[in-house]
């Protein structure tokens, strides 16, 4: 028998139901690991002090790796109109940038494993070692292949194992403000995506490429080695469960619908950020505006992170993640489809900048209701592995969808906002399976009392006349679709 616990991190007591092993849940797969010595003292998180300051490194971590990266459409935009590798086709530029992501997501077991075994500063301090080389190495590059090597594999490898390695730290400081500590964390790559992206276009407008490459590569470097000296993780505490592959994830329900609302969201998000800049060139916009918009995109993530992680705390992370995707598709489809002067592209990218990295803001939080917090180590590391394909191909995708005439990029726009809309639904039926899931647990604590204090005598062992029990089924299977239309915050 397992003791099976569930809070939905509002703040409300945790019910606490004896179960049969099997019973195929999230927290039957907790319930089976033993990651702290003392299981019988649950860990209370401080919900701030020391945390915030993890929260700023964090944040500053991810304004330099992930940061960096969003600013890969400027550069995409200056190879494909400056033709800088002879010979390199668009695709073969679209491919450097999605394998920056996929790998920084494929390495995630690997980083995983050095985490489990050496501990989080060793993996950061991997993570900035081949950061520094991928931007080093791109910036004497003379031919795509060296683009390859460099700012696709070393640099996605780094960003891979900065990233493992501190996205667990915010969640474990914290847990009644922990959509809105891991938001204000994410938000530090809209922020940095901001800076870069308009430091990155002057800087190879003014010293040239292979300079603009060395100097993120000295700031990164120095600002990165900081936060690791200074970050503190609470794995010890928590009892965090690190396994690059734990297969009993893949039996649960639950989790393939987190996967199909990461795997969705990725398929959308790397589109848009990568070929705004491309698109509002495309319009007649400048190189210069087509930066600045690509910034605004992250100063939109920078600003509407913290609120979305805030009001997660407050209306429910997984009803917030639904709603938020839902309106980063509609928004593509509607408003960017007709942006085509410099004002509606500003606004469009502002506005959809506030929602389209949802997933990025809240995947740790909603995580950690889908599969507990000491599993959610695992369960990213695994999630990661499924996101390569999305975050490989997308932007490919998105170049050859482009027409010749008209919108070029009419197709990779539809394309990107019903992605979005894809993803929401998975987070709909997440929603109604959390729904279903606390009720069941209701329902199981309500039924242990009703045994313990009137007996099983009292009530008799048929359960009552048939008319009633085929009542009760139609009213158990009418509760068990409620999480599709109900209001639960969840």
């Amino acid at each position: 028998m397992n003791d099976l616990s569930s809070s939905n991190g509002h703040g409300h007591e945790d019910l606490k139901v004896t179960l049969p092993i099997g019973a195929g849940t999230a927290a039957d797969l907790e319930s089976e690991k033993t990651p702290s010595p003392d299981s019988s003292v649950e860990d209370v998180p401080p919900d701030g002090g020391f945390g915030w300051i993890c929260v700023a490194c964090c944040a500053l971590i991810n304004a330099h790796t992930w940061g960096i990266n969003s600013s890969y459409g400027v550069f995409l935009a200056h190879y494909l109109a400056a033709n800088t590798f002879p010979g390199a086709t668009s695709l073969d530029y679209a491919f450097v940038g999605g394998l920056s992501i996929s790998l920084a997501l494929f390495i995630s077991p690997l980083a995983t494993v050095v985490v489990s075994k050496h501990g989080t500063k060793p993996a950061l301090a991997i993570g900035i070692v081949l950061q520094t080389a991928g931007l080093l190495g791109a910036s004497f590059a003379s031919q795509i292949w060296h683009l390859f090597l460099s700012q696709g594999i070393a640099f996605g490898f780094g960003m891979g194992f900065l990233f493992i390695a501190s996205v667990n730290i915010v969640p474990q400081w914290f847990k009644r403000k922990r959509s809105f500590a891991n938001a204000i964390s994410a938000a530090g790559s809209g922020i940095g995506g901001l800076i870069y992206s308009l430091a990155t276009n002057a800087m190879i407008q003014s010293i040239g490429l292979g300079w603009a490459f060395r100097v993120l590569a000295i700031v990164s470097f120095g600002v990165n080695v900081v936060c690791t000296l200074v970050v503190k993780d609470r794995n010890k505490a928590v009892g965090s469960v690190f396994n690059a592959f734990d297969p009993k994830l893949l039996k649960l329900v639950n989790f393939w619908l987190l996967v199909g609302w990461g795997f969705f969201s990725i398929l959308g998000y790397v589109v848009l950020l990568f070929s705004l800049p491309s698109y509002a060139r495309s319009v007649g916009l400048t190189a210069q505006q087509g930066s600045v918009i690509g910034a605004v995109l992250n100063l939109g993530q920078g600003l509407g992170r913290p609120p979305v992680g805030y009001f997660s705390d407050s209306f429910g992370r997984i009803n917030m993640a639904g709603v938020c995707t839902f309106i980063c598709g509609v928004l593509c489809l509607v408003f960017w489809t007709f942006a085509k002067t410099y004002a509606s592209l500003i606004a469009f990218a502002l506005i959809v900048g506030c929602v389209s990295g949802t997933f990025w803001a809240t995947v740790a939080p909603v995580g950690a209701e889908v599969v507990g917090i000491q599993t959610l180590p695992s369960a990213l590391a695994l999630l990661w592995i499924f996101l390569v394909l999305p975050s490989t191909f997308s932007e490919p995708i998105a170049l050859k969808l482009r027409r010749s005439t008209g919108n070029q990029f009419l197709h990779a726009q539809l394309f990107t906002g019903f992605m979005y809309i894809a993803a929401a639904l998975c987070a709909w039926f997440l929603r109604a399976w959390k729904i279903r899931e606390e009720q069941r647990l209701q329902e199981e604590l309500q039924r242990k009392k009703e045994e313990a204090g009137a007996g099983a005598g009292l009530h008799g062992g048929d359960g009552g006349p048939p008319i009633l029990r085929r009542h009760a089924s139609r009213v158990s299977t009418i509760q068990k679709a409620r999480g599709f239309w109900a209001w639960e915050r969840v």
